[in-house]
């Protein structure tokens, strides 16, 4: 083992404390606010504590009214970055925000909010823009792309809302509107400020309206009815708890609905650490061809499929490799509810889930599937070359309450859903919309929404050196991340598709990091032995961020990915 250390530039002293959530409320009327301390007040309503960014010119006076306000800027190394930390923030805290400059930072985010937006993340992206005033004889303003409507026409993509705030007429109640949508939807919004609208007064007393969302009672009584004659008329019932139900605060109604029915639950990559995966009545990760066989079969042979929020993905169903029927299926998302092949409309989820509790329901007590066979403590072969699925054994062990562990995609994922996540460990990554580079820069934000919790950063060598240098902001917050690089010298998912020498790049010595950063303590991990002292090592260090170099031969894959590659080879 070589360790390399760097001198740490911050205590744990100096760590932002998380700030507490306000509940969503209307405030009551403020003498003619502006737009920008309108805006302001409306996050703070909804519990946002910080916001993440970067500035430049056209966003620079909002950037003071924030930094005059309660709420605490982190400012990040890119405006990509800024999105992936605001994301993980969101899903840890339950709603965000991110700041940037026109264009040039806006256009910057457009993959992770995408991403966001893919995985139901509720971001609220706030853009400078070019004055109302100097647009008006169209002028070739710097940043600008096409025209002044380039960039919210591409955010009407990738968002469920969006404003441009250049009218104080309308500008409020846009606020209220792009919020809400994204509390209700828990998908980003967009919105653009002119940099000279900033200070632009209400011209009336504006107070904040909410619009309460119910379902259709006839169709969800009818829903309800016909869901609970399918359970009780089955004999192998399974709950696939889906990430719905994390976005929506719907977890413990879940763990309640199958307590008091016995009912089996598994989760999807995408939705793991949702229910504890300790709980008696946990099976496991279900992953089409991906996951256990004994997890696949018991899933797949199940004749009443209760998909509680879940994103039926790719990724999800093993590259579509599961074998879910959806004629025994009841699916309730925020979008859709089906039983069998009925469709009912105007539902909200809450409201189903909630509902289920308190059916009369009848479901057979289900044999559980046998569980792994325990491995027994983690014995060290010192001088072992570290491998892909002891990696990832010894990480499983180390794991408590006190830890969120945030996967990079590829085999780094794919491998971490062996891990096993306590009752309230978070689990935190792409798992459908896969964008490399996510998890340094998610480890910031997940941080600053849970400073209660610390970082196990899982990211493979490519994803790294992508966005590596948001390091840099885990040191300026005296933040304390434990990020293991599974070093295989290329895209190992890739070659496990199809070989070839543009899966390979640059060997970096990673453990180098804290030299180049000033903090941290960097460590080269060959063998297991090197492997636990690292981890011991960087357990200890509480004061600055751990990086594990870990070396692995470019062949070697998680058993997880092994899996799905026999599967689709019968297949084929």
């Amino acid at each position: 083992m070589t360790r390399r250390n760097g001198t740490a530039a911050t205590t744990p002293e100096t760590r932002p404390r998380r700030k507490a959530a306000a509940k969503v409320a209307a405030p009551p009327p403020v003498a003619s606010p502006t737009i920008g301390s309108y805006l302001i007040q409306r996050m703070q309503d909804y519990g946002i504590g910080h916001v993440f960014g970067i500035p430049g010119d056209f966003v620079l006076t909002f950037y003071g009214m924030l930094q005059d306000s309660p709420i605490e800027v982190i400012g990040t190394t890119r405006e990509d970055n800024a999105g992936y930390a605001a994301d993980a923030y969101a899903r840890v805290h339950g709603l965000s925000a991110v700041c940037v400059t026109y264009c040039v930072g806006g256009l910057s985010l457009c993959n992770s909010i995408a991403g966001a937006y893919a995985e139901k993340s509720p971001v609220v992206v706030i853009s400078g823009a070019p004055g109302v005033e100097e647009r008006r004889s169209n002028p070739l303003l710097h940043h600008r792309v096409r025209d002044f409507n380039t960039q919210r026409e591409v955010f009407e993509k990738i968002t469920v809302a969006n404003a441009l705030l250049d009218d104080p007429l309308t500008a409020f109640r846009e606020i209220d509107r792009c919020l809400e949508a994204a509390v209700r939807f828990k998908r980003p919004v967009y919105l653009e400020l002119p940099r000279d609208r900033v200070f632009a007064k209400c011209p009336y007393e504006h107070v904040p309206t909410t619009v309460p969302q119910e379902s259709d009672k006839d169709a969800l009584r009818e829903a309800l009815a016909e869901a609970a004659e399918m359970i009780n008329a089955c004999e192998r019932p399974v709950i696939v708890a889906g990430v719905e139900m994390h976005r929506f605060g719907l977890a413990a109604d879940v763990v309640k609905l199958a307590e008091k029915h016995s009912l089996p639950m598994c989760a999807t990559l995408l939705s793991k650490s949702v229910v504890s995966e300790k709980h008696p009545l946990f099976v496991g990760i279900y992953e089409g061809a991906m996951c256990r066989e004994s997890v696949r079969k018991y899933v797949e042979d199940s004749d009443c499929l209760i998909m509680l929020g879940a994103l039926l993905t790719d990724i999800d169903m093993g590259i579509f490799t599961a074998q879910l029927n959806p004629l025994k299926s009841i699916s309730v998302t925020s979008e859709s509810l089906r039983i069998s092949h009925h469709h009912f409309h105007d539902v909200l989820v809450a409201d189903f889930v909630k509902g289920l509790l308190k059916q009369k329901l009848s479901p057979p007590v289900r044999a559980l599937p046998p569980r792994p066979k325990a491995e027994g403590k983690f014995v060290v072969r010192a001088d072992a070359p570290v491998t892909t699925a002891r990696l990832f054994a010894r990480i499983n062990e180390m794991l408590d309450d006190n830890m969120v562990v945030v996967a990079d995609v590829g085999d780094c994922l794919f491998g971490a859903a062996e891990l096993t996540t306590h009752k309230q460990t978070e689990f935190i990554s792409p798992a459908y919309y896969t964008s490399m580079g996510f998890a340094i820069p998610a480890s910031i934000g997940a941080q600053v929404g849970r400073p209660d919790l610390r970082p196990i950063v899982l990211v493979g060598d490519g994803a790294f050196q992508m966005t590596c240098l948001e390091l840099s902001t885990a040191v300026r917050q005296g933040f304390n991340p434990i990020v293991i690089v599974l070093n295989n010298k290329g895209y190992t998912t890739e070659r496990f598709i199809q070989d070839g020498p543009f899966n390979d790049i640059l060997n970096w010595e990673y453990h180098r990091m804290p030299d180049l950063l000033g903090a941290g303590w960097g460590f080269e991990v060959q063998t297991e032995g090197d492997l636990d002292q690292s981890l011991k090592a960087a357990l200890a260090n509480q004061d600055a961020f751990s990086l594990l170099n870990v070396h692995l031969d470019p062949m070697d894959v998680s058993p997880a990915l092994r899996r799905l590659g026999e599967r689709l080879s019968k297949r084929i």
